[in-house]
């Protein structure tokens, strides 16, 4: 009995550390939880030895969102939570019951990757919709990003924090600093704020919370618990002050007798970034001489279609905190799309991009620039009062010039006029986000000093946009949302022609009678718009939508558009079975009906999809997609030209990937598109390899075949081709093969030290046969050359319609291709200090161009491997300043 005794005496200081009165378990997002304010320093390396951490209340008793929803977590979390003026802290104690298994995988900073973690979750404005969150794993790497809409997140926001962990033999600890200047909150004498916490045991794929949002329930921030206990913290007002110097060393091929060009170009500069709090809710960013150089290359893509390539921003003053301008898009979780291409009033690509104007036929040489230099630029993001979320980017490019020679006389043209590019974003939340609308605006002004390039780029362009959302019940089972907008576009007559026959528009399509080319038009006014209904609370959701595109709006002055002329609906909807069985741990199905139409009347597509999604007990995973589709027009296969049919057609994909947080991870993909005699089938695999914990190695090859039937090549005008409008539309059937891959390796030295390495070597050739002419509009039927009385020389490319006939023979360019490109980059990226960074930063690309349509995939490396080439050295060194 006294040993007994004695045992419980010593267990007593142990156990009251960690008693049930201390910890709280939270079961709604009414609890109240409370930070203590620090009165003594903190050491932070993850150990957790002051005693802040053993004292006061703590919060416990996680909840599991998966393997077992709604079960209690598997291993113990205990979170404490304390403050100073300045700082946040967090210390977090993660018991296990096997630590030698804890997966602890070293990666590069917001990694995304199998390891166990923990994250806390904020909601400093307690607005239910948008916050921070904050994140270390078992081996050190950072996590951070923002949260919007409720149940969105963003990890391309980067705040300057500090956390530490610690591995014992109970667990792992965690400690983090988190200054409040890098918060947006408003500040006041009882702040109240939302809070959550997840914890991830990675081998166990267990996702555990503090405040438990069942996955059947709407939104994620509008459930967080209450954090109270703030006095006399400061977060506003803070400036941060970012100088950095660049070098770079371009040895570039060049051609024999280029003056502009010797292969080599050294490029030195300098530059700062300014960061300021504007009171504690508004940021304001500004940049001096700004490098906005990207870091990772854009992949190489061959393209023959008639729409331009849309490429992700990769420049951080962009990213970060861009989701304040994401338009449309509020409100509802999910916003399908079947051939509804959709607008983006804000594409912020178009800032910098390469000078759009023109050089002289008859020039030499030139010394074109790469891209357009931003003199200046300003970003003031946050919100004002309690619900307005407000954002606006101001930038002003410089005047380019190309360099040219003409019989050895050098000169300077402009190709890109000196621009001011403006962008105004605001919305209003309302009752805890049960309604919001909000507007966004943008303006592009140009000041040309060459007369010619007036016809060739929009003298000034202004876009208006409303949206907003609205939920039908206090449960936020049903939400309608939409938006609508407005552009103008200004220039001359000869620019505007341009726009109504651009790609986007084909106003001068010839049996179009709801749009025709006005020669004397000096600008161009159009609307859009969409909106949306859906249930997206319990296992059944539903997505509906309606959208239009007239044909004469366009944004891609500062947006981004695919086609104009369109109106589109769908209506679909599927069920979530989140349960585990005894077959599968989750299985999503879901389909939809849609429609597209342009505004003459004609049906561009028409179908019906499936989607699906399911993960089995062993964690590997399956999607498939299957869509059937019927015979529509197309109005833009003819570039200009009448409409055609589309033959009725289908696809099925299908991909399979094994267990994620496995050392071996592996996918393969399949999948076939027919229209029938057309077809494109595809095939590809994924590998990563972890041969570290902080070292991985991922290979995606993809080959990909297409047989397009009707490849449309060129347009002849011909006043005997009567039955096509007095003009030829001449196409041929293309076999193209195509092999590229991805290849990355990933190396995490330590937290603050990684190096990327990153490959992508493509293989594309399309071998054209069976030259022929569009017969007659709203068909899919063609007369090839050679037949019907026609002729076609092979050697040549010379095609007769008509023989002995009136008509004149067409000269085909030869559209043959074979193109061997590789691109890659590496990049040693070092936080000297918090905040400070070093960035090395190799670039090579290599590339050949054949008109030749055969597919040599072994001769077609060595080519690619042997040719010469173009290398690119930088060096990029900051150090950050926080007053």
């Amino acid at each position: 009995m006294n040993k007994i005794l004695l045992l419980i005496l010593l267990l007593v200081p142990i156990s009251s550390i960690y008693s049930s009165r201390d910890t709280l378990q939270i079961r709604n997002n009414d609890e109240i939880l409370f930070v203590e304010k620090l009165n003594s320093p903190i050491e932070l390396d993850g150990k957790l030895d002051e005693s802040i951490w053993h004292n006061g209340s703590r919060f416990e008793n996680f909840i599991q969102r998966d393997p077992n929803e709604g079960a209690p977590a598997s291993e113990r979390t205990i979170i404490k939570l304390a403050y100073d003026e300045k700082y946040l802290y967090l210390g977090a104690i993660m018991y296990d019951s096997a630590p030698d298994s804890i997966m602890a995988r070293l990666t590069r900073r917001d990694e995304e990757v199998d390891a166990d973690n923990i994250v806390l979750c904020l909601d400093p404005y307690n607005d239910k919709r948008s916050g921070y969150y904050f994140g270390l794993n078992a081996a050190g790497t950072q996590l951070d990003g923002v949260l919007y809409n409720d149940s969105w997140d963003d990890d391309s926001w980067d705040g300057v924090w500090e956390g530490k962990v610690y591995r014992n033999g109970e667990g792992w600890t965690a400690e983090m600093k988190i200054p409040f200047s890098q918060m947006r909150f408003n500040q006041s004498d009882s702040m109240v704020w939302g809070i959550n916490f997840r914890r991830v045991v990675a081998r166990k794929n267990e996702e555990a919370f503090l405040v438990f949002v069942p996955k059947n329930e709407s939104g994620f921030v509008s459930h967080f618990a209450n954090l109270k206990g703030f006095e006399n913290i400061s977060g506003g007002g803070q400036l941060e002050i970012l100088p950095y110097i660049t070098g770079k060393a371009e040895y570039l091929q060049f051609e024999e007798g280029d003056p502009f060009h010797d292969g080599k170009n050294y490029v030195p500069g300098v530059g700062a970034d300014l960061k300021m709090g504007v009171g504690s809710n508004l940021n304001l960013n500004a940049t001096i001489n700004p490098d906005f150089g990207q870091v990772e290359i854009d992949p190489a893509v061959i393209n023959l279609s008639d729409v331009e390539t849309f490429y992700q921003e990769k420049r951080p003053f962009f990213i970060e905190g861009s989701t304040i301008f994401d338009f449309g898009m509020g409100g509802a979780r999910n916003y399908w799309g079947f051939n509804w291409g959709g607008t983006d009033f804000f594409y912020s690509r178009r800032i910098g991009r390469q000078p759009q104007g023109s050089i002289p036929d008859d020039v030499e040489y030139s010394d074109y620039p790469g891209g357009t230099h931003i003199l200046g630029a300003a970003k003031l993001t946050g919100k004002l009062g309690n619900s307005w979320n407000v954002g606006t980017i101001q930038n002003i490019t410089k005047r380019e010039y190309a360099r040219i020679s003409t019989n050895g006389v050098q000169s300077e043209t402009e190709v890109e006029p000196l621009a001011y590019y403006g962008i105004f974003r605001a919305q209003n939340e309302f009752d805890e986000g049960q309604q919001g609308l909000g507007f966004i605006s943008t303006l592009a002004l140009r000041d040309f000093q060459d007369e010619r390039l007036r016809d060739e780029i929009n003298k000034n362009a202004l876009t208006f946009g409303l949206d907003g959302w609205t939920f039908l019940d206090e449960s936020k089972t049903w939400v309608v949302a939409g938006w609508a907008g407005g552009s103008y576009v200004g220039g001359n007559q000869q620019r505007i022609i341009d726009l109504q026959q651009s790609s986007r528009h084909y106003f001068q399509r010839p049996d179009a009678d709801h749009v025709n080319v006005d020669s004397t038009a000096t600008s161009l006014t159009g609307y859009a718009g969409r909106i949306y209904l859906n249930k997206q609370k319990g296992n059944f959701f539903v997505n509906t939508a309606f959208g239009f595109i007239t044909p004469t709006f366009d944004v891609n002055d500062l947006g981004f558009l695919y086609r104009a002329d369109v109106l589109n609906w769908h209506a679909g909807g599927g069920y979530y079975w989140s349960d585990p069985t005894d077959y599968y741990r989750y299985l999503e199905l879901g389909g939809a009906v849609f429609q597209s139409y342009d505004f003459g009347g004609n049906t561009t597509s028409e179908g019906f999809y499936h989607f699906a999604s399911l993960q089995f007990l062993n964690y590997y995973s399956a999607n498939w997609n299957l869509g059937l589709y019927a015979e529509t027009f197309n109005n833009n296969r003819t570039r200009g030209g009448p409409v055609t049919l589309n033959p009725a057609g289908y696809e099925v994909t299908l991909s399979i990937s094994s267990d994620s947080r496995k050392d071996w991870v592996a996918g393969v993909g399949l999948g076939t598109y027919r229209f029938n005699p057309s077809y494109d089938w595809f095939a590809e695999a994924s590998l990563e390899i972890r041969l570290l914990p902080n070292i991985s190695f991922i290979i995606n090859p993809i080959f990909q075949r297409t047989f397009e039937f009707a490849q449309y090549v060129d347009t002849y005008n011909d006043v005997t081709a009567a039955k096509t409008y007095g003009s030829r539309y001449v196409f041929a059937e293309l076999d193209q093969k195509t092999f590229s891959s991805s290849i990355r390796l990933n190396w995490t030295f330590t937290p603050k030290l990684s190096l990327q390495l990153y490959v992508q070597p493509l293989i594309s050739a399309g071998d054209y046969t069976n030259f022929k002419e569009l017969s007659a509009p709203s068909s899919y039927d063609f007369m090839v050359y050679g037949e019907n009385g026609s002729t076609f020389d092979p050697e040549t490319n010379t095609a007769d319609p008509d023989g002995e006939g009136p008509a004149q023979p067409l000269e085909i360019d030869n559209p043959d291709f074979n193109v061997k490109s590789l691109r890659g980059n590496a990049v040693l990226r070092w936080e000297y200090l918090p905040g400070s960074v070093i960035y090395f930063v190799w670039t090579q690309t290599r590339s050949e161009a054949e008109e030749i349509g055969d597919f040599k995939f072994e001769e077609s490396m060595t080519r690619m491997v042997a040719a010469e080439p173009d290398n690119i050295f930088m060096i990029k060194i900051t150090y950050w300043l926080n007053f």
